[in-house]
């Protein structure tokens, strides 16, 4: 079995019988090295202190008062957030149960930072064994935001900060199209070089086709399949679409939030013109295997899912969505 986002730090933690992940001390000594809690040369004695204290035991126990005397601001913002995330890791018996209790109350004002590296470590344990370089890929938009690169008839994907931001012209090896040179060079994964994305999972350099009809839509389907079977623990089927016309729009899922203001329209009856209707990306049909999870509003009728872009062509996935707005009966009952 290959490994892939090693960065996510997976590696540090355990597991518990049921294959949810443990928080360990190596995992939060992994937060606390980083850059931006590192004391610089002229950091206060309290902020120094501290570092020293959660370095040597990861678990200790912070007073507010203590974080309020840190000098420097920034340190201070700084520390506050990580402690509120490791308080909240060890709050739980799992990342998973954490990250469930987060998005359902949704009353934790986590950075999205923090929400991003959590779903990609726990999207890491969902995928925990998969061979499918472009389910991985596909599972990418979980955590990192893309922006849209349309060629012609065919919808390409670049992880945002790759194509967007370190380069403001990206060079996707297959689009020579574009006509610029710039060392923020991006392969389109296909079946010849997919092998490759095992060395590079960890630098999101690749770009995926989710033109409708391709392998790319069904592998964020498959991939959105595990996310809701790891956490919720029920069996769902997802079916790509190529169109969403004269359907009974009994449920549906945005799975972004300008999806979402699109399905709401839809949901009241109301038209889209085509500068709207063309920001959506993909459409889905989801099924359950199990029909007595789902309300009675819903019945045997299929949920649909909806994929947008905004206004600048990005797509900023909410994986949550898929976690708390399926029509599933006692909810807050799964895992």
């Amino acid at each position: 079995m290959r490994d892939f986002w090693i960065a996510c730090g997976h590696h540090l933690l355990d597991r518990d019988a049921t294959g949810g992940l443990v928080v360990t001390d190596e995992f939060l000594k992994a937060y606390f090295a980083r850059p931006e809690l590192n004391p610089p040369d002229d950091a206060c004695a309290v902020e120094r202190r501290l570092h020293r204290q959660v370095l040597a035991d990861p678990r200790h126990a912070i007073r507010v008062n203590e974080v309020a005397a840190i000098a420097d601001a920034d340190a201070r913002e700084n520390w506050q957030f990580v402690l509120a995330f490791r308080d909240l890791l060890l709050s739980y018996p799992t990342l998973e149960a954490a990250y469930l209790a987060v998005v359902r109350s949704g009353a934790f004002n986590l950075p999205p930072l923090f929400m991003n590296q959590l779903v990609h470590v726990i999207l890491r344990n969902a995928m925990d064994g998969c061979e499918d370089p472009f389910q991985l890929r596909a599972a990418e938009l979980f955590f990192r935001p893309q922006r849209i690169l349309p060629h012609e008839h065919s919808l390409l994907l670049g992880d945002e900060e790759v194509v967007g931001g370190r380069s403001p012209t990206p060079v996707l090896s297959l689009m020579s199209m574009l006509g610029v040179t710039t060392d923020a060079s991006v392969d389109v994964l296909n079946e010849e070089n997919a092998d490759s994305y095992w060395l590079r999972s960890d630098q999101f350099d690749m770009g995926l086709d989710l033109t409708g009809g391709r392998r790319g839509q069904a592998a964020l389907a498959d991939a959105m399949r595990r996310w809701i079977s790891h956490l919720l623990g029920i069996d769902v089927a997802i079916e790509p679409l190529t169109e969403l016309r004269d359907t009974e729009l009994t449920w549906y899922v945005g799975l972004d939030a300008e999806a979402t203001r699109i399905g709401d329209r839809l949901w009241h009856g109301e038209g889209l013109d085509s500068g709207i209707g063309g920001r959506v990306l993909a459409l889905f049909r989801l099924t359950f295997a199990d029909a007595n999870l789902v309300v009675d509003a819903v019945g045997r009728r299929p949920a649909y899912l909806i994929l947008a872009m905004n206004s600048d062509q990005v797509v900023r996935m909410k994986p949550q969505n898929l976690l708390t707005g399926l029509p599933i009966k006692h909810l807050e009952a799964a895992m």
